[in-house]
């Protein structure tokens, strides 16, 4: 299906808003939509936002419907999509997939949750025993009067930093979870950027993984949001990225997370509420842990070695020890890392220390999972999809690659035996990306998120758990990529750094506010961009009540 699409119209800036407005409608104008596609009623709901996105001329739905793992799904997703298919025909609405993400890379991990990006441990210690080498801490780390009971009056003993006490921080000896006390924040509003936060310096082994835990009760918590958790190198680096989600008021419960220290030894636990407006949170038995082998990778790029503290001798699994893996792989730390066992005829005897090296995945905020960027097996399970997709829907002419928020990357032995920068790491995969999908329909254009090539937002140094530089990674794809720009406060800079290098533009608009002013402005910031193509209404919430003012908006109506 090949729409007949309006061309497009060179503006001069001296023209005025109303002269813009008759000259210049953009030839692509999409709509994004997320389901699954694993119930009829998604079929109903895609048809319905078709329906209005047609009538008010748009003329593109970008489709995120795991299409970038159609081995993996069951028959009667493919009787829906062939609906949903036909429903865009009808509509008159260019089918765009978005596939492939190494940011988030839940339909590649479904087919092998080992090709998750891994962060280093080195040296972790093990102790054999009774036909087996259990983890030992190294040493513990020394976190003082995590249950609180120690005080001040209000204010707590052992931590570097208390906001206000007695005013926000309280140590509370009528509500706690164990012992005989707890913190309590509260009087949020009180404080003009709403915190309240407890906080408290540790030292640490450089390259180990660590567990952080803790109880938490809340009370009419406004926003739930607020609190939160963090754990910070010196220099500001955030090494375990998480918001815990709460309820509004809930009993105790307890919450768990963990972190890999990189090359630090020192970090800096901060919890407590920031942006806080109202209610009450208590925080009672923080704890932290070294642990070891928790979401053990094993994979080619993330190799383990176990080698004898003493005498230096690296033992060999299937000989000396039995394979090593966690068997609840899920990259949370709700669970003990396996001990290592102990084959017949093992040099390793007992009472022997070892120190253990591999890799780990984890989990950034709730759910991202990076995968790893120079692992071959990845191309492969992408290289299946891209010829399952055009068996099952032809040769379409619009992809979206979803290389978004890329924050894991150059840490396993995979990445960092190439000699390769970060930058030219996820150069390397886009363009292998789209090398796929142009050789699958030399026609198709191809876009991708802005953010991992754009110097105004995510292409730098210091990228969450990435280790490396992503600066320059926009030199490193091919130039007939199209970009989806995304970052509203930094759009005309954004949009200028593409068009200034020759890259097609078109703008990630709406964003589920409750009106069209970001739109408007990125309309204001298009018509101002050579190659600028064309504008998306762009929603996470699956808010659509303004789709049909939208798509008046974006054709001048």
């Amino acid at each position: 299906m090949r729409l007949a699409l309006a061309p497009l119209l060179l503006l001069l800036p001296s023209c005025s808003p109303s002269e813009r407005a008759e000259k210049k409608v953009y030839p692509y104008r999409w709509v994004y939509v997320s389901r699954s596609l694993r119930s009829d009623q998604h079929v109903a709901d895609v048809e319905r936002i078709a329906a209005v996105a047609s009538e008010h001329g748009l003329n593109g739905m970008v489709l995120a419907a795991g299409l970038d793992r159609l081995d993996l799904q069951p028959p009667e997703y493919f009787e829906r999509l062939r609906r949903v298919q036909a429903i865009l025909t009808e509509k008159r609405l260019e089918l765009i997939p978005i596939v492939f993400s190494a940011g988030y890379g839940g339909s590649v991990l479904a087919h092998d949750p080992n090709l998750a990006e891994g962060l280093a441990v080195r040296g972790a210690l093990f102790v054999a025993s009774g036909g087996e080498a259990r983890h030992v801490p190294d040493p513990a780390p020394p976190l003082a009067n995590g249950g609180m009971e120690s005080s001040e009056g209000h204010r707590l003993s052992g931590y570097a930093l208390q906001d206000a006490p007695a005013r926000l921080t309280f140590a509370d000896r009528e509500v706690f979870r164990e012992g005989r006390a707890s913190l309590r924040l509260e009087n949020f509003a009180a404080d003009p950027q709403g915190q309240a936060r407890l906080m408290q310096e540790v030292r640490v082994r450089p390259r180990r993984q660590y567990r952080l835990s803790f109880s938490v009760r809340t009370e009419n918590l406004d926003p739930p949001r607020a609190f939160r958790v963090r754990v910070l190198a010196a220099d500001g680096r955030a090494l375990a990225p998480w918001n815990p989600r709460l309820p509004v008021t809930g009993e105790w419960q307890r919450l768990v997370w963990g972190f890999n220290s990189l090359d630090y030894d020192r970090v800096r636990i901060y919890v407590g509420v920031w942006g806080g407006r109202g209610g009450r949170v208590w925080v009672d038995d923080l704890r932290l842990e070294e642990v070891g082998l928790v979401n053990v990778l094993r994979r080619p790029g993330t190799p383990v070695r176990v080698r004898g503290e003493e005498s230096g001798i690296e033992y060999e699994e299937n000989r000396d020890y039995a394979p090593i893996a966690d068997p609840q792989l899920n990259f949370r730390f709700d669970h003990e890392g396996p001990a290592i066992r102990l084959l017949p005829g093992s040099r390793i005897r007992d009472g022997e220390r070892l120190r253990v090296d591999y890799y780990h995945g984890m989990t950034i905020h709730e759910s991202q999972t990076p995968v790893c960027m120079s692992e071959p097996k990845v191309y492969e399970i992408w290289a299946e999809q891209v010829r399952r997709i055009r068996r099952t829907l032809g040769p379409l002419r619009f992809f979206l690659l979803s290389m978004d928020e890329v924050r894991m990357g150059g840490s396993c032995e995979a990445c960092r035996r190439r000699g390769l920068s970060m930058a030219q790491i996820l150069g390397d995969c886009i363009t292998r990306q789209f090398r796929m999908l142009r050789e699958a329909n030399p026609e198709a254009e191809i876009w991708v998120w802005s953010d991992m090539l754009d110097p105004n937002h995510n292409a730098r140094p210091n990228y969450y758990l990435a280790e490396g530089d992503y600066t320059g990674s926009w030199k490193h794809v091919p130039r007939q990529l199209g970009i989806v720009t995304w970052y509203y406060e930094k759009r005309r800079e954004s949009l200028q750094h593409f068009s200034r290098l020759g890259f097609r533009t078109l703008a990630g608009a709406y964003y589920d506010a409750d009106d069209l002013q970001n739109p408007r402005g990125w309309l204001e910031a298009l018509d101002q961009t050579p190659g600028a193509m064309g504008i998306m209404y762009t929603t996470w919430e699956n808010k659509y009540d303004l789709l049909a003012a939208f798509g008046d908006l974006v054709t001048r109506r």
